[in-house]
Formats: C-alpha cells, structure tokens, sequence
C-alpha cells in the first residue's frame, strides 16, 4: 500500500496545525488549526467573518490547496484536543470535504462551539464521539485509534493510523504525566504495544516544542503544589489577589477554584473564553465546580461583578481572569489599562499560572501587560505553570516505546526543529533518509 504524508500546516512555526496522511485511496487529516499571533497583530479583525482564502494569505491559517495534490478520498478529520491552534480552521476549512469530524467528547463540544460562531461558511460535516481507546474503520484496509495523552487541555488523544504497511502515530502534543490533576495518565502502554504489534510504526509526527529543554516535563500535580504554596503564602493579605491562566486549562481553573476557598476568597471566572471552556468541561461532567461558582464572559456582567467585588470588599475574592498572554481585549489587560471597575491598589498581588507563549506578538503583549499592571502598583507572581510538551527525556522515552521506521518534526520552525534533529540522530535516524525535515505544503512519500 502506498503511504504519503503532506505536512500542510505547523512545519514552519508553532501553530496552524494541519496535516494529511494518504494510504492507498484514503485520505485522514489530523487537526485544523489557527495561528492566532497573526490575527493579532491586526487590529479588530474578525475571523468568523472573513473568508478562507484571506486567512490563508494572512497565514493564519493552513493553505490546503496542496490537498489536491494527494490522489485519494478523504475519509475523517480528526482534531486531537481543543486547543485554537488545532481547530480553529475547521470552520473555515472542513465544509471542503466530505468527510467527517472525528474527535473525542470535549473537542467536539468546542469544535461545535467554533463552527456555530462561524458566519461565513456553512460547515455540514458530520461530527462523531470518539473515546480514547477506541477504534474505528477507514475504509476497507485501515483503523483509526485513539490514544489518551496528558496535556494542558483535557481529553487530549494522539491518534494512530493503522495500515497495512505498519501505523502512523500523530504525536502532537502531550507531556507523560502519570499524575494528572484531571483525566486518565499517558497510555505508555498502549504505545509500547503499537510499537511491536504487527509491522510496528511506520511513521512518528512529532511535536519538538521543548525538545531542546534537558530533562522531563513536571507533572500538573507539581504545578498543583507549587500554585499551592503561593496562595498560602499571601492567604493573609487583606487587599486584592488576582489570577490568570489559560482558560482551556480546566485542572489549573480546578485548583485555583478550590485554594480561593482554602484561603477564605470566592472564585470567579471572568472572561469570554474562561466561561466557554469551564462551563463546557462542568456540563459533560469533566470537572465538579461549586454550585455557587460564578462564570461571567459578556462585558455587561463581568463589569457588574467588579463592581459587586469593590463593594463587597477585594479581600473577599479572588477574580480569576482571562489575559495571561496581553491579549488586548482580556479581562487582565483591560484592568492593567484602568477600563475596569476593579481597582488595583499599590501591594496588590496578581498571579500568572501561564508562562508567556515564545513567539514575539505575545511576549510584547505580556510585558506591556505587566508593566501596566506594575505602574498602578501588583505586585507579579509569575511562571506558577508546567509546560504541556514533552521535553528531551520525554522524546527519548517516546522512540524507545513506539521504534519508528521514519520521525518527522512538527509543531516548530526550522530552527525549533534543531534539538529535535540532534535527539533523533543520537538514536540512529539520519536526515534525508528516515528523519524529514520538512516545510509547509510538502509531501513525503514513505512507501511505494
């Protein structure tokens, strides 16, 4: 059987993750993503409104024309987890294949999400649950399989194509946690037993974020501890204490909710994106949030709660907002800039349960941000946070498990994929013959 592999989007850079794996006559594409540091440096653009082929000129998202170059039907589409820069194309992309959404519960719920906001296009595909650990037909010759993986998202999976000519494991993106805050540990197991199972692993895509970062990615219960340590440090602080972190995040959400209480403050979610992701992961029953907890995201009410907030006296709260990047219209940026009925005061402390995403947009948000905040005297608690992404020992416990025939690196530029490339040819691979270094818009042909 002939496999082909197009690396269509996230060879070049950290997100608009897009790639389609063809063997014989069917076709699946693994995630549509968004890359949103290009939206953001636009001002007041829109996406839902704008059209496909503006996006892709934008590069925000995937250019799929290269999909016409692949000879085969595509039969699913599978985002891996909820995270934008996976499926925040789909709504301005799927409605191009016949071909169903396939993914697990909580992705599916936020790819309804983006498809419902969508004004553009009308997006018809079918959407279908798929629980890690299942499987299910491609045609007449291939199974698709999901596989739990540990992630700053919940209900991540990596799904592996399985062929006659041995598996495709689409590696993006996890970190080995075997004591999750939320969810089931990495299935190692599993992929240790797709590594001998019949022809093994023809083929690995591989997220290389932290490749060049030594050692191994903490656990969420380490940041669970170290995010402990810190509001039990400024328990007795009589004045305000704010807390941002990625909304998807629903175990970081999760442990700042429950040590607000333990330190006599009411949590708050406040944010468009805090309310969607948490109100999401409380109704499929991911996570158990207090009965009483507040969600606010339309502006009407998340002001209306400051003002509650300043009334009722700071010290009683513990607002926890949306803006860890510097985003420009979240909630924390807004407070840094004054447009809020919260008033910080000199002394005030605001924790950063995020690290700044390395790419240059952000991280000019992130220091406007802090030094906004600075200037009317918060006091910052910064880097309460583990990363999502394997680091080097991660990688290596990887290879060892899965023992692929051919590596390709995603999820980076050229030069992220540099760590990446060393590790592989410390264990044998070989650039231009079973480690592909690639671009947007290639194609790999793995078998013949």
């Amino acid at each position: 059987m002939e496999v082909e592999i197009a690396t269509i989007g996230g060879y070049e850079a950290v997100g608009r993750q897009m790639t389609a794996v063809r063997a014989g006559d069917d076709v699946v594409i693994f995630d549509m993503g968004l890359n949103l540091s290009k939206v953001l440096i636009h001002d007041n653009v829109e996406t839902e409104r704008m059209h496909s082929l503006d996006l892709i000129d934008m590069g925000a998202i995937p250019d799929d024309r290269v999909m016409s170059d692949l000879e085969g039907d595509v039969k699913a589409i599978v985002p891996t987890h909820g995270h934008l820069d996976h499926i925040g194309a789909i709504s301005k992309l799927a409605h191009r294949y016949d071909a169903p959404i396939v993914a697990t519960p909580f992705t599916i719920e936020l790819v309804k999400q983006q498809i419902k906001g969508e004004e553009k296009f009308g997006v018809q595909n079918d959407l279908q649950k798929m629980e890690a650990g299942e499987t299910m037909q491609i045609g007449e010759r291939t199974e698709l399989e999901f596989v739990n993986v540990t992630h700053s998202i919940i209900d991540a999976i990596n799904p592996v194509l399985h062929t006659p000519e041995g598996a495709v494991v689409y590696g993006l993106d996890k970190r080995m946690d075997h004591t999750p805050v939320l969810g089931d540990p990495i299935d190692m197991k599993r992929f240790r037993e797709i590594g001998r199972e019949g022809e093994g692993v023809l083929c690995y895509i591989e997220d290389c974020t932290n490749a060049g970062r030594k050692g191994r990615t903490p656990s969420e219960s380490v940041a669970r501890r170290h995010l402990r340590d810190v509001m039990e440090s400024i328990e007795h602080y009589d004045g305000g204490i704010v807390a941002t972190t990625f909304s998807s995040h629903i175990a970081r959400v999760k442990s700042l909710v429950e040590f607000a209480e333990d330190i006599g403050r009411q949590p708050v979610l406040l944010g468009r994106s805090m309310e969607k992701y948490s109100g999401t992961a409380e109704r499929l029953d991911f996570v158990d949030f207090p009965d009483d907890l507040g969600m606010y995201g339309h502006r009407k009410s998340v002001d209306r709660t400051f003002k509650r907030i300043m009334n009722e006296g700071k010290e009683n709260f513990l607002p926890i907002v949306t803006g860890h990047q510097g985003e420009p219209r979240a909630m924390l940026t807004r407070m840094g800039r004054g447009e809020t009925p919260y008033e910080l005061d000199d002394g005030d402390k605001v924790l950063f349960s995020a690290r700044v995403i390395p790419e240059p947009t952000n991280e000019g948000q992130r220091y406007q941000s802090e030094k906004l905040l600075g200037m009317q005297g918060a006091r910052i608690y910064d880097d309460i946070h583990v990363s999502g992404h394997l680091r080097e020992e991660g990688h290596y416990e990887m290879l060892q498990a899965l023992q692929p025939q051919h590596v390709i690196p995603a999820h980076q530029s050229l030069k992220g994929f540099a760590p990446y490339v060393d590790l592989a040819e410390n264990q044998g691979y070989k650039v231009g013959r079973d480690l592909h270094v690639t671009r947007n818009g290639n194609m790999i042909q793995l078998t013949e």
